[in-house]
């Protein structure tokens, strides 16, 4: 299982759940709009402050972003 791709399907499900853009979801979480596309895309790979920073503004855990659906 390759988890920089199973976060960023976490995270970009979350945001479009929360109907929010990805410049939104980088105004909530310090990070930029640049990093969650790439992210969204596996190219990144998230430190567990980052993965614990998104989960945050998504109101979700940082378990969830890391979980498979």
């Amino acid at each position: 299982m390759d988890m920089r791709k199973l976060v960023g399907d976490n995270c970009a499900r979350f945001r479009k759940e929360r109907g929010l853009t990805q410049e939104q979801l980088s105004d909530l979480c310090g990070l930029s709009q640049q990093y969650l596309s790439d992210l969204e895309r596996g190219k990144r790979n998230p430190t567990i402050v980052t993965i614990y920073e998104i989960a945050l503004a998504l109101d979700v855990t940082h378990v969830d972003l890391v979980s498979p659906d």
